[in-house]
């Protein structure tokens, strides 16, 4: 596939602020400034598209969070949603809107979150000195909680999962 940077950043735009069902092949072109024949020729389909946008997004996302302790790893969530705002997991609400229909797409979300509990596992076992499954997969609840959270908390929402994220570290630091 043919797909250029900006009519990336835009689609993810639109998905983001409007969702993906609303967002439909006509409103990403011209929104693009191009021709819907244009657009199909470059991103193939909607489902294709979401892709990669979704693909753009995580490598984005794990940019910012890659190869950090607990308290670094919500620090970069809350600048994450300053600058992309608090709607919530994207690649979640493309999955409720779609109800699983699209393989492509529940493929790119388990994917994503796949790599999100690996990396947190990753962060788990550097503060701990060793694995802790358990607790890797609270923290990312919290994390997740706190992404849901965020859009009528705000900033207050992953404070708090960040504190409850520390408690549990040194919990399990101390057992």
């Amino acid at each position: 596939m043919d797909t250029n940077p900006a009519l990336l950043e835009i689609a993810e735009r639109l998905f983001y602020e409007h969702g993906y069902m609303a967002t439909n092949m006509d409103t990403l072109a011209r929104a693009a400034r191009m021709s819907s024949r244009t657009l199909y020729k470059h991103a193939g389909s909607k489902a294709a598209l979401v892709g990669e946008v979704l693909a753009a997004r995580e490598r984005r996302f794990f940019e910012q969070v890659d190869g950090l302790d607990v308290r670094a790893l919500f620090d970069a969530l809350a600048g994450w949603i300053g600058r992309e705002g608090a709607r919530g997991c994207l690649f979640l609400r493309i999955l409720g809107e779609t109800g699983g229909a699209e393989p492509a797409i529940v493929a790119a979300v388990l994917a994503h979150k796949a790599r999100l509990r690996r990396h947190v596992a990753r962060i788990v076992k550097a503060d701990l000195g060793r694995a802790d499954e358990v607790l890797a997969e609270r923290i990312v609840l919290l994390f997740e909680g706190a992404v849901a959270a965020s859009a009528w908390q705000g900033a207050a929402a992953i404070e708090a999962a960040c504190g409850a994220a520390l408690d549990l570290v040194a919990a399990a630091r101390a057992a």
